[in-house]
């Protein structure tokens, strides 16, 4: 299982593609705490919110980077939070797609995280119940096209974000 430096060593590896599902209502990343904090007592966001620079660091070398992140309305702080940050996401280069299971329901999808990195390796990610991440599991070869089907459903059914944003919720 991987974590901490070792995962983030994927995100540099990868030559063109990362696709992310994500599916929980929360995540405790600890880096995030205080901007979280902050997020909740209505302060403003740090500079890297408008180009978030984590993710310009892949595009701007040509690669892509994208993900559907599944949720339910009513939203969670946590979620509020994150859907915050996605413009800035956005401006540098990610796309980003919505499914929202109160809208409509989506049979076919995995209740948990994944990667799928270059379509070729595909790293299940594992939480604690509070959402602390655990680490990656790269998972075997047989599993890939069982993860690329995961990934089409997603796309097919996920909404471009600025068209979730701009839905009452």
């Amino acid at each position: 299982m991987l974590k901490g430096e070792q995962f983030g060593q994927l995100f540099a590896a990868f030559r063109q593609t990362a696709f992310r599902l994500e599916t929980l209502s929360a995540y405790d990343v600890e880096d995030e705490r205080g901007e979280f904090a902050a997020f909740l007592a209505g302060e403003p966001m740090p500079p890297e919110w408008s180009d978030n620079p984590w993710v310009r660091s892949m595009t701007d070398l040509g690669k892509s980077v994208s993900r559907v992140h599944v949720l339910r309305s009513p939203l969670t702080d946590y979620l509020r939070y994150e859907l915050a940050a996605y413009p800035g996401n956005i401006t540098a280069g990610e796309s980003i797609g919505i499914i929202d299971l109160a809208q409509q329901e989506v049979p076919g999808l995995p209740d948990h995280d994944f990667w799928l990195f270059d379509d070729a390796e595909v790293y299940r990610m594992h939480y604690t119940e509070g959402g602390q991440f655990l680490g990656a599991e790269l998972l075997p070869p047989d599993r890939l096209a069982e993860y690329r089907k995961y990934q089409d459903v997603a796309e097919a059914h996920a909404v471009p974000f600025s068209e979730y944003r701009s839905r009452p919720h």
